[in-house]
């Protein structure tokens, strides 16, 4: 074999460059027969190595988002639920609102898909190597009593805050006391008008004192989520219940 070929495939291996070598072969005979230049043949190789680098590193930040699970939107089913204007919903995965520092809520009841969405949007983001972080709203109210407890709340704090986009999920599902309203709102305050946030609810704004168990906080809280969002509201059945309901029916 070629000693000048051994070499730089010995090269290639100590810089660890994979795809350089699995492709190394091909790329000689595509150079040889369209007579590239030396240039465009290390274009063409190095790009292979590219390549697979931005495929592991969508994977890394698709890993780093911690969400619940790996559904996209085209995944979701739009038929089922005709309240979702599906344009809107394609239009948030273009991450222009996060551009616009801007905030997304979605309104509904339990099972009509609005962790999905947020889920998905999420992922679109982490594809598109956008810090993002997925946490239900009680794990997250956890965290943040538990650092408080411990003195590191303001590290915890500024680690939730450093992500360009938080999906929060589930707000309303279980109650949250005065105390622990107050860490929830020192987060939302410290991304307003800063950075973007996802929220999934099941309860209407109107009772959000209720759930905060303090009307001030929850307004103060509303009052910083609502004022640049978009609030999705979807009515309709749940999607988890449909073939129970459907055997029913039959």
């Amino acid at each position: 074999m070629n000693n000048s070929y051994t070499k730089l495939v010995k090269n290639l291996e100590f810089l660890k460059l994979k795809q350089m070598i699995v492709h190394l072969d091909e790329t000689i005979d595509f150079m040889t027969k369209n007579q590239l230049s030396f240039t465009e043949t290390l274009i063409k190789l190095t790009d292979y190595e590219i390549d697979m680098k931005e495929i592991n590193m969508v994977k890394s930040m698709v890993k780093v988002g911690a969400f619940p699970h790996l559904k996209e939107i085209k995944d979701f089913d739009f038929d089922f639920q005709p309240s979702i204007n599906q344009q809107q919903i394609l239009d948030f995965t273009t991450l222009r609102f996060i551009e616009l520092q801007e905030n997304i809520v979605f309104l509904g009841p339990s099972g009509v898909g609005k962790t999905h969405l947020a889920t998905s949007i999420g992922i679109a983001a982490a594809k598109k190597r956008t810090s993002t972080y997925f946490i239900k709203c009680n794990d997250l109210i956890m965290n943040l009593k538990k650092a408080k407890l411990e003195n590191r709340l303001e590290v915890r704090l500024k680690h939730y805050a450093k992500y360009k986009l938080l999906i929060i999920d589930e707000i309303g599902y279980l109650p949250i006391d005065a105390e622990d309203a107050k860490l929830f709102f020192q987060l939302i305050d410290m991304r307003y008008e800063k950075k973007s946030t996802i929220l999934t609810t099941n309860a209407n704004f109107k009772i959000w004192g209720d759930i905060f168990q303090d009307t001030k906080i929850a307004n103060a809280i509303l009052d910083r989520i609502l004022h640049h969002a978009t609030v999705v509201n979807i009515t309709g059945d749940s999607y988890r219940l449909k073939d129970h309901f459907a055997k029913e029916n039959d």
